[in-house]
């Protein structure tokens, strides 16, 4: 049989040679071997044996040093550089003692990963500083801020926006240690880290300003609009409200009884009544060191400071002396006055926040307020953030007696509206503590925010405004609606019956109280028959306080401040006590008072010196309230505090001789009795009791000096 053709050319192609192509090498033989190799060097120098090694070098159990661990900071891999914050950690609870030495290069190295692109490095890092800042000395921290600062507002225009809101994670932690730093020129504009950080605030919220501009539309200085999930606006809006109460409460110096200021003809009488019951203690329990100048250092004792610490002066010495700190708190008080363009900057900065504050109230407010079910978590605390901004922002803007905030009182009329179909707040679901305490807060809130509204338009109702400054008829009837809705809300604190059927009523706390005291003064200070009944629930209130409460110092204090007004003859408010139908519960508490001392004894020495001063106060002013009987009754009283009666014992010393000697709640009891010995009494008792209780003391001489 024939052989193909494919079979003869197959055999043919073995004995035919391969033409070779142009640029191309000879082909390799299919059976040819390799015999090429390629070597492999591994550099380990500190595995070198010429190398010298350093025993007492702090490293971690992976035998890493300082310096390594900041040289893996700078690791392409995030996993290496997440491993030497954890690096930093350990060594540092190893050996405490170089943390401060470190400082410097740690921070360096460690400020770059804080607008690290991975989120685990970021964690990390935020972890590690929350567990070293601790550990740090303020006056050390605050050198390096402006490193921090600078990384931190970099981070917060990053263009991811998970690493925005980390940064803002970064400043919660800043502004808890340094918050100075952080908030220095926020209402100065330009390079400042405080403008920086506000603007990235407001960029995050898409409610951003151009500072400095007081007129015009807003301007949006937001990089991107970004939708923030309800979780990261809480971390801003939380953050934004830490940041505003810090910065006013460092740039502003605002008193706590601010409300009562308008009430007095001018800012030098509201200050000199302020003065009446300021107690001294807060002063003298300090030790204010004394030294003396020395011309050359004592070899001997080798001594360079060329000072030698003496003894504090005693009291006796200094008693025609004020001190420093009263005349510079007084100064202050009476000059009540705020800077034009910080009060300027402040009314841009809430102009631009307003839209952002209402709409996530009313976002968020129908799931918080639902009658039948508890308040998700995340959206109760971003109402809690909203409200506490708006308190931070018009609080301070409402001390200001300005007649060009009419804008911004519209606004918190506005803010307040929207709020008020849903107070008093109240949980509808099952009771859980933390959710009362929340819902108290904003309670709290509106009720601060509702009494600043009425103060500020009551002054601004005045024949001295002109017509277009007054507020309008509408506004009057809505603000009268929301005073009766908290009048209503107060009463019920004070009773302790703003509770549901099925709770236990809860008392007010000592800082309720306080917040609350604003709104009572409005309430009370009013022409309308609702003033009566505030303030026979305050006496009432008051007097049923046990003297151990916290709660008893801030109703002492609120209420002796009422009466002592109202002998003050520049005193030109509403409430007159001769005016009231609460006569009977006022003597009650009067009467109450030397009870509490007796029960206070030692105790609160502060709290002891207010109602002394008060009683003494009252005594040398001499107001319709304080007739014969009242006084008779309270010589009786304050004897027990002296001597105490014993059916078995005989007379047993009182609560007086546990005071500390000098004390001035001491010589304010010996003033109180001399002043009632000056009225001249028939009745010795209260005196040879006094005498009793100061006879072989240190007070004998003044009780003596006093009496002649």
């Amino acid at each position: 049989m024939p052989k193909s053709a494919k079979r003869r050319k197959d055999k043919a192609a073995d004995f035919t040679k391969a033409k070779l192509k142009l640029g191309k090498g000879k082909q390799v033989a299919g059976n040819a071997i390799d015999t090429s190799f390629k070597a492999r060097s591994i550099a380990l120098p500190s595995q070198s044996i010429t190398k010298d090694k350093d025993n007492y070098t702090p490293t971690t159990k992976r035998r890493l040093t300082f310096d390594e661990l900041v040289a893996h900071t700078k690791h392409y891999g995030a996993a290496t550089r997440k491993d030497a914050l954890a690096g930093f950690r350990e060594l540092f609870e190893t050996y405490p003692h170089i943390i401060n030495e470190s400082l410097t290069t740690l921070f360096n190295s460690c400020v770059r990963l804080i607008g690290d692109e991975d989120a685990g490095v970021r964690k990390a890092l935020l972890s590690f500083f929350t567990w070293l800042f601790p550990r740090i000395p303020k006056e050390q921290l605050i050198p390096h801020a402006p490193t921090l600062l600078l990384f931190t507002s970099s981070a917060q225009t990053h263009i991811f926006p998970e690493i925005r809101i980390d940064a803002i994670k970064f400043l919660d932690l800043l502004l808890i240690y340094i918050p100075e730093p952080v908030t220095s020129g926020w209402n100065q504009g330009g390079d400042k880290h405080g403008a920086r950080v506000l603007e990235g605030y407001l960029g995050l919220l898409n409610a951003g300003t151009k500072f400095g501009e007081n007129d015009g539309p807003i301007r949006a200085t937001s990089t991107a609009s970004v939708v923030l999930t309800a979780a990261s606006k809480l971390v801003v809006l939380r953050s934004l409200a830490t940041f505003l109460r810090q910065a006013l409460s460092l740039t502003s110096r605002s008193d706590p009884r601010w409300y009562f200021a308008s009430s007095f003809d001018s800012p030098a009488s509201y200050g000199a009544f302020e003065q009446l019951l300021r107690p001294s203690s807060t002063y003298q329990d300090q030790e204010f060191p004394c030294r003396r100048w020395r011309d050359e250092s004592d070899d001997n004792t080798g001594d360079e400071d060329f000072v030698l610490n003496e003894p504090r002066p005693s009291s006796s010495s200094m008693g025609a002396h004020q001190y420093l700190p009263d005349v510079l708190n007084m100064s202050e008080d009476l000059s009540a006055s705020h800077a034009p363009g910080n009060i300027a900057f402040i009314s841009n900065l809430a102009r631009a926040l307003q839209s952002t504050l209402v709409s996530t109230f009313l976002d968020y407010a129908p799931a918080v307020f639902s009658p039948s079910s508890n308040p998700p978590e995340v959206e109760l605390d971003l109402i809690l953030a909203v409200s506490d901004s708006v308190r931070s922002i018009y609080g301070e803007i409402s001390h200001i007696q300005d007649t060009k905030n009419s804008s911004l009182l519209e606004n918190l009329t506005s803010i307040l509206g929207y709020m008020t179909p849903f107070f008093p707040f109240r949980p509808g679901g099952k009771r859980d503590i933390k959710i009362e305490q929340a819902f108290q807060d904003l309670n709290l809130v509106y009720c601060e925010l509702t009494s600043l509204l009425v103060l500020t338009s009551r002054d601004a109702g005045s024949p001295l405004r002109s017509r277009q400054q007054r507020p309008s008829k509408t506004d009057n009837s809505k603000l009268s609606i929301q005073n009766d809705i908290v009048c209503d809300y107060v009463l019920r604190e004070l009773s302790g019956g703003n509770v549901s059927p099925n709770q236990v009523p809860r008392s007010l706390t000592s800082a309720a109280y306080t917040s609350l005291t604003p709104t009572m003064w409005s309430l009370i200070n009013t022409p309308s028959q609702s003033s009566n009944g505030v303030f026979g629930a305050v006496l009432e209130h008051g007097t049923v306080v046990s003297a151990k409460s916290a709660l008893k110092k801030p109703t002492v204090d609120f209420i002796s401040r009422l009466i002592l007004m109202n002998t003050d003859r520049y005193y030109r408010g509403h409430f007159k006590i001769g005016q009231i139908s609460q006569h009977s519960k006022l003597v009650d508490w009067i009467e109450a008072l030397p009870k509490t001392l007796w029960e206070l004894g030692n105790t609160d020495l502060a709290l002891s010196e207010t109602i002394l001063r008060f009683l003494l106060r009252l005594l040398q002013r001499q107001p319709e309230v304080l007739h014969e009987k009242i006084s008779r009754s309270l010589r009786s009283r304050l004897v027990p505090f002296f001597v105490v009666e014993h059916p078995v014992r005989g007379e047993i010393p009182g609560p007086f001789t546990k005071l500390p000697h000098g004390s001035t709640a001491r010589r304010l009891a010996l003033d109180v009795v001399a002043t009632m010995q000056s009225m001249s009494f028939t009745d010795d008792k209260l005196y040879s009791s006094v005498s009793i209780a100061v006879k072989d003391t240190t007070d004998d001489t003044y009780w003596t000096l006093i009496n002649l």
